[in-house]
C-alpha cells in the first residue's frame, strides 16, 4: 500500500512526525528520482532542528532520529540542498564515451567544474541530484581526528525504520531500488557517511 502524501507533499502516516522547517525548503521538486542518505554529523536530532533555522541552512526531507522516528522536515514538493557537488556517473559506472572521460579526467579535483557539467545533464545520465531526489538524514556523530573522523553505526531502530521509509517512497513515488545511494556514492564526502545504513 502506498504511502498518503497530501497536496502540500507532507506524508499522512502514524510513523511519520510531520515537522516542516520551511528554511531548508527551495525552489519547486516536479520529480523525484532518487532517494540520497545521510548522517547529520550531530548527536542528537535537536542539535540538527537547530541547524535548519538559521539563515539558509543546508537540510533533508526527513531524519530518523536515534530512538527510530521519522521526522518529516521538508515537503515532498520542494528540493532541499542535501546532495551537493555530484561526482560523474559515468566515471563511476564505467560508461563515459572516449570524449566524456578525457574531459572528466581533465576536470580531476575541479569538483565545482565538474559537478555542474553533471548538472547539466538530464536523468539518468547524472546522479538524482538536489533537484530531484529526496534527501534522508539518519541521527549520527563522526568522531574522530580532524580530517579522520568516523560516523558512528546507524543503530537497528534507525536502521527498521529507513527500510519501511525508503521503500514506502520508492513505491509510492515510482522510484527505482537501484537509485537509492548513501551520500558518498554520488558526491565527495566522508566515506564512512551512512556506511551502515541497511535497506
Amino acid at each position: 500500500m502506498s504511502l498518503y502524501i497530501s497536496k502540500d507533499g507532507h506524508v499522512d502516516a502514524e510513523r511519520v512526525k510531520v515537522k516542516i522547517f520551511p528554511n531548508i525548503e527551495r525552489g519547486e521538486m516536479k520529480v523525484v528520482n532518487g532517494i540520497v542518505l545521510h548522517q547529520t554529523d550531530a548527536p542528537t536530532a535537536q542539535s540538527t532542528f537547530n541547524s535548519y533555522t538559521g539563515k539558509k541552512p543546508d537540510g533533508a526531507h526527513f531524519l530518523i532520529d536515534k530512538d527510530g522516528t521519522i521526522y518529516q522536515t521538508a515537503s515532498l514538493n520542494r528540493r532541499t540542498d542535501h546532495a551537493g557537488k555530484l561526482k560523474s556517473r559515468c566515471l563511476a559506472t564505467h560508461t563515459c564515451t572516449d570524449a566524456e572521460f578525457k574531459t572528466v579526467q581533465q576536470m580531476r579535483n575541479r569538483y565545482t567544474d565538474l559537478s555542474q557539467r553533471e548538472y547539466a545533464k538530464s536523468f539518468p545520465s547524472r546522479y538524482p541530484a538536489n533537484t530531484d531526489s529526496i534527501g534522508i538524514e539518519i541521527v549520527g556523530d563522526a568522531v574522530g581526528p580532524k580530517g579522520q573522523e568516523v560516523f558512528e553505526s546507524v543503530n537497528d531502530a534507525q536502521n527498521a525504520s529507513l527500510k519501511w521509509l525508503v521503500r514506502e517512497l520508492a513505491d509510492t513515488l515510482n522510484v527505482s531500488m537501484r537509485e537509492v545511494y548513501r551520500h558518498p556514492e554520488v558526491s565527495y564526502k566522508n566515506l564512512t557517511e551512512a556506511s551502515t545504513a541497511k535497506w
